[in-house]
């Protein structure tokens, strides 16, 4: 019994930890100017996230951050390297 409420908080923890990522994500997403091109869903000035984010699942993250800073109009980005490592596991969980 012991093990399976160790269990239960484990996957718990895991699960918030997933979240709290997600929000973070999102959010530097949006303070960083991602949703100033980019629209969730729908293609705007650059492709949707959810569609960019499904062409990146289960790449290394590092190599993720290295496509997201060789991509078109990403060349100028100024954000620092820990926010678009948060950035690119966000895009990889859409």
């Amino acid at each position: 019994m012991k093990r399976i409420v160790i269990a239960m908080m484990a996957a718990a923890g895991l699960c918030a930890a997933g979240l709290a990522q997600a929000q973070d994500g999102a959010a530097l997403a949006e303070k960083n100017g991602c949703m100033k091109c980019h629209k969730m869903d729908a293609k705007g000035k650059g492709p949707a996230l959810k569609e960019a984010g499904a062409a990146l699942k289960g790449k290394p993250v590092d190599q993720v951050v290295a496509a997201l800073k060789e991509s078109k109009g990403h060349k100028k980005l100024e954000s620092s390297d820990a926010d678009l490592k948060t950035i690119a596991a966000w895009l990889q969980t859409l």
